[in-house]
């Protein structure tokens, strides 16, 4: 006799805290490369984003009598994605003023892990660009193994003032930007990781990226330059597949990073702010219940009442 039943099938065995070790892992190589490019602050912004992040959480979680969830390390995910997207000069009270509102605002008070509507690393980026410009926009910095403090634009912003832009830079790192996401080739090599352990699929962050790629194409503008530069690939593979806050089936991963990669390059190309990544993953997170309920896959059979 067929046994039909609802969903999930099969247990694969993995556990939150498992995935976001695997997570962690390999956040490790860009981590490792933003301190050989912008020195050992690189890792105190991390550590103290992260810190916060796991307190204001374990805090939250005492205040309302709920169990302590800092186990699972999805505290340690959104404080070290956090530290990604800030300057590496950012102040250290600000830092942890964005832990707590991803921690408290956009993840406990809406239920805890599973029930925040947005990606709550990327709303505390936005919160803190919104109340601190002025230091959110200060890409001073001193390498490992320099002995000079530099002074930089981001490349989105000398692109768009004309200026030349290597792409060997762009891939190494040596440039400023935020923290974690100027390496391409260290992001590369957790994507290829989270792609080895399963933990993500590839069609958000290949889909993102590939829009953006051909849109800048029709548009007129270098396309590589535009794939490599900011917080693309950082968004698209930690960011945009969220587990949360983002589709879980196949075509609504395809239509989330198209969406994504849409909004990104009209930010970039015709709006005031030279990146896009972080508004654009954030309007996409509200339409995820829309692009999931879109995209359900049917039932062939069910119980009867």
């Amino acid at each position: 006799m067929l046994n039909v039943s609802a969903s999930p099938h099969i247990h694969s065995g993995e556990s939150t805290r498992r995935i976001m070790l695997d997570v962690l892992i390999a956040l490790s190589p860009a981590l490792i490369a933003a301190i050989f490019n912008y020195g050992f602050r690189a890792l105190l912004v991390t550590a103290v984003c992260v810190i916060s992040a796991v307190f204001f959480e374990w805090g939250f979680n005492k205040l309302c009598k709920k169990p302590c969830t800092i186990g699972d390390l999805s505290a340690a995910v959104t404080g070290t994605i956090l530290a990604f997207n800030l300057p590496v000069s950012i102040p250290l009270w600000q830092a942890a003023f964005g832990s707590l509102v991803a921690i408290v605002v956009v993840k406990g008070l809406f239920g805890g892990l599973g029930k925040n509507f947005a990606n709550p690393a990327i709303t505390g980026r936005i919160a803190m660009f919104l109340s601190f410009s002025n230091t959110m926009s200060d890409w001073t910095y001193k390498p490992l193994l320099s002995a000079d403090v530099i002074s930089s634009a981001t490349p989105l912003a000398m692109i768009q003032a004309g200026e030349k832009v290597r792409i060997l830079d762009l891939l190494l790192g040596m440039h400023g930007g935020c923290i974690g996401e100027t390496c391409i080739l260290a992001l590369l090599l957790g994507f290829a990781y989270l792609l080895r352990r399963r933990v993500i699929t590839w069609h958000t962050p290949v889909v993102y990226i590939g829009t953006v790629f051909v849109l800048s194409l029709i548009f007129g503008h270098n396309p590589i330059l535009q794939i490599l530069s900011g917080g693309l690939f950082l968004s698209a593979i930690f960011m945009a597949t969220d587990y949360v806050t983002t589709p879980t089936t196949a075509w609504g991963k395809v239509i989330f990073g198209l969406g994504c990669g849409l909004l990104t390059i009209l930010i970039r190309l015709f709006g005031s702010y030279s990146e896009g990544v972080s508004f654009a993953v954030l309007f996409m997170n509200i339409l995820t219940p829309y692009i999931s309920k879109w995209t359900e896959t049917k039932p062939f059979g069910g119980m009867k009442a």
